[in-house]
């Protein structure tokens, strides 16, 4: 059967191309999600590395406020008598430690 044995070679010749095409079409999508992924990926890096310098920032910000603090608070009077006499501070107390 010459006939039967050529239509089995062509549906074989046919399954083949369609599993290449399908394979080819799999390949194509897994790239393009890794593509994606990696650009998540650099965007996450950039944002990142942008936090990390707000945090440094901050950082440094709150270190001088700290110190500014500690400063002000050996010189407020205001401070002293809460602290010291744990009484209310008198108005002219108060004045002298808010800017003018």
């Amino acid at each position: 059967d010459v006939f039967q044995s050529q239509e089995e070679d062509d549906k074989k010749v046919r399954r083949r191309e369609k599993n290449r095409v399908a394979a080819q079409r799999s390949r194509k999508k897994q790239t393009q999600k890794a593509d994606k992924l990696h650009e998540e990926y650099e965007s996450l890096e950039q944002e990142n590395t942008s936090l990390k310098r707000e945090i440094g920032k901050l950082t440094d910000e709150m270190k001088h406020l700290s110190e500014v603090l500690k400063d002000h608070e050996k010189i407020c009077p205001l401070l002293h008598c809460t602290m010291n006499f744990v009484t209310i501070p008198r108005p002219d107390a108060l004045a002298s430690c808010l800017p003018r």
